[in-house]
């Protein structure tokens, strides 16, 4: 695995005049590895506006398993924070010719016991890990549906708050590279409020860039402040009239750092 680096390049999202390219993207939502035998991968965490590395995830496929009858495979991930601290935990999820999803995870506690949570644990499971309806994950063939559009430094979407899909094709240029990528936006309900995150991703489906925005009061109650507050010099979109803020950025050892 390469090492990321310590502080985030410097980069640039260009709209492209091109249509955007239908992809088969196979990576688990939010984790960006793919659930296979042998797949590995590691990403890094850029809070903004520093662009100082925050975190480092190792993730890898370590066997496979049966969750109440129904296939996948196991992952351990491997958390290192900057300040030296490390988190292990297993998650366990599923790749089909449709769709890509959790199926459960796994931590241990200070005194070494292991939580086991499964898609069978209702509310508790959906909160961690749920992702569409009836927890059937992302869609792996990925091409413009239509139900996001993108306008004047912003979005327009007339579905729910749980929505993806492609918006626009557009060059990413990072560390002296550039990348042919589609902007596929993934819009969650979460703690009373909405994220939304982009992917940029090549034809092959891999993750270039990941950026996480936040509706102006997620997580108010835990934060204490607006994220307009808190990050007042960080870019805002505007999504069915509602600000957004970009909280953090990650980038992988899929490319070159």
């Amino acid at each position: 695995m390469k090492n990321l680096p310590e502080i985030l390049p410097d980069y640039t999202i260009t709209k492209s005049s091109q249509p955007p390219f239908a992809v088969r993207h196979e990576e688990l939502p939010g984790m960006l590895i793919v659930p296979r035998m042998g797949e590995k991968l590691s990403f890094g965490m850029y809070d903004l506006p520093e662009r100082k590395l925050t975190g480092t995830y190792h993730l890898a496929v370590t066997g496979n398993v049966s969750i109440h009858g129904v296939r996948g495979v196991e992952i351990s991930s491997e958390y290192l924070d900057t300040d030296g601290s490390k988190e292990e935990n297993i998650v366990f999820a599923q790749l089909t010719d449709s769709h890509c999803r959790y199926l459960g995870g796994m931590s241990v506690d200070k005194d070494g016991l292991r939580h086991i949570t499964t898609f069978l644990d209702g509310d508790t499971f959906s909160e961690a890990y749920g992702i569409g309806e009836n927890n059937c994950g992302f869609e792996v063939t990925r091409r413009p549906k239509g139900i996001i559009t993108a306008c004047d430094n912003g979005l327009i979407t007339n579905a729910n708050d749980e929505v993806s899909d492609i918006v626009g094709r557009y060059t990413v240029m990072i560390n002296g590279k550039a990348y042919d990528t589609v902007r596929l936006i993934d819009m969650q309900s979460s703690r009373n409020s909405c994220m939304m995150c982009e992917y940029y991703l090549d034809k092959n489906g891999r993750t270039i860039l990941w950026r996480r925005f936040n509706q102006d009061d997620w997580a108010i109650e835990r934060y204490g402040r607006k994220w307009t507050e808190a990050l007042p010099d960080n870019e805002k979109v505007t999504i069915n009239g509602k600000v957004y803020v970009h909280w953090y950025d990650c980038i992988t050892d899929y490319i070159h750092c």
